[in-house]
């Protein structure tokens, strides 16, 4: 009996677990994704942004010569809009007494900052404040203060200015290598004027190369004059970078904004308020990038580094050594991708650092031990003299080179221990874009001090393939490719 009741309950079972079975499955819930919510952070972040005017000097008289319009002239512009009569036959303008000529403060422009600490140190763009005669900060709360210039640096487009207050609400930083691509993202500033605006978007790209010494941030955040000095912040209420730039054919936002990343300016804030300028390192080199069929010609497995073009004189890339046409891998072990890595991680070396440089030269890797100087402003370069033509001249007919020996009153003056002269250029190296008064310093990888070496390293090529050539061109040192035939 206990057996056919277990038995009459398995069947049941098994009929209730078919029933189930063949009953209508529920639609799965979708997932709902909602947009983000952006007031929180606005509450904790809007109280440290800071708006941030500027004024010039300028004189109260100087204004009105022929092609400058005056000061009534200007006023024309509110006359038309607020009703007032033009001057005129029936309405003559009236007329200003003579005074001595006074300098009064007019504006000059509009940006926005942050607060960097909480005893008024406060961080904006370099372009914001660059050659006012007066910067005036205004805080959320309406508070205005005079506010001085600790220092700027151009270059990176960072300033610090300090006001006279305590107990401000400073920003939390951000991690910028956890900042990714599609990321939300809201900026606070002072577009047109209209302070405490609020602008959201996402991350666009990062490392965007459109400067010496930045990899800027790129989003879609709607930036406008303004704006600039403004942070940019995450969804942790985290500052990532200074809104500094906009792409823009009107002058108005496109749909391109790019902002400086904020451990780049952290870096720079902390030496303009340690000493009120930047130490950037410096080597002494132009450099250019090296390209997949340069790399592919002088034995690179990829197109990386950076092709030293010229090496200034005297300066610490030449006293180690380096040379036009080595290609810089490393610096202090960290690899150059591509040739605006150097300068960034040259530029954050402190000056009197001795550093290692990996190079490529002629087919092999080796070390250059460097002291990395400081940098100075840019000064031209000036060109060595053209060398008087040489009286012999040899033809390497199956490059199309005409080629002649450097007296030794040429390689003084182009400071070169060897090479030769191109002094006619047709066929295979006129189209590789040689061309008379070129300086070739090595073929196929291997240096030549003469036409003869230059012979004896070109027979032993394969004449059905391209030979790499690399030549100096006034100043600059570069590689082509000479194609036989072709």
């Amino acid at each position: 009996m206990n057996v056919l009741k277990s038995l009459t309950g398995l069947v049941s079972a098994v009929a209730l677990i078919s029933v189930l079975a063949l009953a209508p499955t529920p639609p799965a819930v979708a997932q709902t994704r909602t947009l983000p919510d952006f007031t929180d952070l606005v509450e904790q972040v809007g109280p440290s942004v800071v708006n941030i005017r500027t004024l010039e000097r300028v004189s109260a008289r100087g204004a009105g010569g022929a092609g400058n319009p005056s000061d009534e002239d200007m006023q024309e512009l509110f006359r038309r809009f607020f009703g007032v009569p033009l001057p005129g036959p029936n309405n003559p303008r009236p007329q200003r007494p003579n005074r001595p000529q006074q300098e009064e403060e007019q504006p000059r422009g509009v940006g926005s900052g942050f607060v960097l600490t909480s005893d008024g140190f406060i961080m904006t763009n370099a372009h914001v404040v660059d050659g006012a005669d007066q910067v005036l900060v205004t805080l959320p709360d309406k508070r205005e203060f005079k506010a001085r210039l600790v220092g700027l640096d151009k270059r990176t487009d960072v300033a610090v200015v300090k006001i006279e207050a305590t107990g401000l609400p400073a920003v939390r930083i951000g991690d910028v290598s956890r900042l990714k691509v599609g990321e939300w993202v809201m900026a606070i500033g002072s577009p047109f004027g209209l302070d405490n605006s609020v602008t959201a978007g996402i991350v666009s790209a990062k490392q965007r190369d459109t400067g010496d010494y930045l990899p800027f941030i790129q989003t879609d955040v709607a930036i406008n004059p303004g704006n600039s000095g403004g942070p940019l912040i995450n969804m942790r209420g985290e500052v990532v970078g200074i809104n500094s730039q906009i792409y823009s054919r009107s002058g108005g936002f496109m749909g391109i904004s790019f902002a400086i990343p904020i451990d780049e300016a952290v870096r720079v804030s902390d030496q303009l308020r340690a000493s009120g300028r930047v130490q950037r390192g410096r080597l002494g080199v132009q450099i250019d990038q090296v390209s997949k069929e340069v790399a592919e010609s002088i034995g690179l497995s990829r197109p990386q580094g950076a092709l030293v073009r010229n090496v200034e004189s005297g300066s610490p890339a030449d006293k180690a050594g380096l040379e036009a046409g080595d290609i810089i891998l490393k610096f202090d072990g960290k690899t150059i991708e591509k040739s605006a890595d150097l300068p960034r991680l040259v530029g954050n070396t402190r000056p009197g650092t001795r550093s290692t440089l990996t190079v490529w030269r002629r087919g092999a890797q080796r070390e250059l031990s460097i002291v990395v100087g400081e940098f100075e402003p840019d000064r031209p370069v000036a060109k060595a003299a053209t060398p008087d033509k040489p009286a012999a001249a040899v033809a390497v007919d199956p490059l199309g080179l005409t080629l002649s020996d450097l007296t030794e009153t040429q390689k003084r003056e182009l400071k070169l221990r060897g090479g030769v002269r191109v002094e006619a250029a047709t066929e295979a190296a006129a189209r590789a874009g040689l061309r008379e008064g070129d300086v070739i310093l090595a073929l196929a990888n291997v240096e030549v001090d003469s036409v003869k070496a230059f012979e004896a390293t070109l027979a032993r090529q394969d004449k059905s393939k391209p030979v790499t050539v690399l030549f100096r061109r006034g100043d600059w040192a570069q590689y082509v490719l000479i194609r036989p035939g072709k």
